[in-house]
């Protein structure tokens, strides 16, 4: 998903626009992904590598399943039987290690790395990126803490509103939670600059109505779009 220059600008005009009406600032950013997941993936990969190959003892699972590693002559003694178990073993480990590599570089593609993260994991990590930002661009240091940071982050289809503390005792919650619906279904429709254009008009709206202009009205903060 690219944003041209020219959709650029009409975000940063929508800010501008925005902005001039309420005493609030507004910061939007859109990154790629939060996390490339590789944590969730070695966890997938390690469960599967412990119990889908539990379902192969059941069937009579020894070393003779695996080419190289079965006896053509059974033998009755002790040591001999020693060797098959530990051959069985080896073949056991060998069918591991290949569950676990095999699901590792299913769970590399796209869809499904985003099918195997958790939901509460997804929006957890979303939402510490997004107060990584938030901190990172001095939202919360404004001079009347009215700073509102509008984050979407691609990869793991999760876009959040962080408000600072001077806009949460005034601004109905439910009015962020329809702004991210918006914007979510904007992105989902590959129209990242719509979406952003009436999230931030919109959120001027609410901003301007508790948050007018005072009298010197400073901008405050960068009114384009950041991209990480």
């Amino acid at each position: 998903m690219k944003i041209r220059p020219e959709d650029q600008a009409r975000i940063a005009e929508a800010i501008a626009r925005a902005e001039a009406t309420t005493s609030g600032e507004i910061i939007c950013v859109l990154a790629r992904r939060v996390s490339d997941w590789r944590d969730v993936a070695l966890a997938w990969a390690a469960a599967a590598a412990l119990v889908l190959p539990l379902g192969l003892i059941p069937l009579g699972f020894d070393a003779s399943w695996l080419p190289g590693l079965g006896a053509n002559w059974e033998a009755a003694h002790t040591a001999a039987r020693d060797l098959t178990v530990g051959r069985t073993l080896a073949a056991y480990g060998i069918v591991q290690a290949a569950v676990f590599l095999s699901t590792l570089l299913i769970l590399q593609l796209p869809p499904l790395r985003r099918w195997m993260v958790p939901t509460p994991l997804r929006r957890t990590r979303v939402h510490r990126a997004a107060m990584e930002q938030f901190l990172g661009h001095g939202i919360h240091v404004t001079e009347n803490r009215t700073g509102v940071l509008i984050y979407a982050a691609l990869s793991e289809h999760v876009v959040e509103v962080v408000a600072d503390k001077g806009i949460h005792a005034k601004v109905d919650p439910e009015l962020w939670g329809e702004l991210i619906a918006e914007l979510a279904l904007d992105l989902k429709r590959n129209r990242p600059a719509d979406g952003f254009v009436r999230a931030v008009e919109r959120c001027g709206v609410v901003l301007a109505e508790h948050f007018p202009p005072g009298a010197m009205n400073r901008d405050e903060l960068p009114n384009h779009l950041i991209q990480l």
